[in-house]
């Protein structure tokens, strides 16, 4: 997508990919055990989700390298963190290890798109006004 066609958050390939993935993880949780819903359920529909609402808030921070980098950092953590429940997910049998591998790949790739932002987080800031 080109950056002049991007007018929110909404429209980066990272937020889509990561919001569709995190009403994946959504959806497969509704079959997690009861004893867990405060636990792991209620734990990986929270890093997934905020995973989006951190680039959001990054978007809207975009004026000020710092703030914008800052929040693109909280949402990489909370990406690493969905993949950590992820595997805690696979490895107490609640998702079968395809869908866990296949998730966690889908991380790995909304991680690499993350880090390639704040590493040259400049096409994405907005250009500073003229006084």
């Amino acid at each position: 997508m080109d950056r002049k066609s991007i007018q929110s958050h909404r429209d980066l390939e990272v937020y889509k990919l990561a919001f569709q993935t995190a009403m994946r993880i959504f959806e497969l949780s509704k079959t997690f055990p009861k004893e867990e819903v405060y636990s792991l359920t209620d734990q990986i529909r929270r890093s997934s989700r905020s995973v989006c609402a951190n680039l959001a808030e990054a978007w809207r921070k975009r004026r000020y390298e710092g703030s914008f980098v800052l929040k693109l950092n909280d949402s990489e953590a909370e990406a690493a963190e969905s993949q950590t429940w992820l595997e805690f997910a696979v490895e107490c049998k609640y998702l079968d290890a395809d869908t866990g591998r296949e998730l966690y790949r889908t991380y790995n790739n909304i991680l690499g798109k993350l880090v390639k932002m704040i590493n040259d987080p400049s096409p994405w800031l907005m250009p500073a006004k003229k006084r």
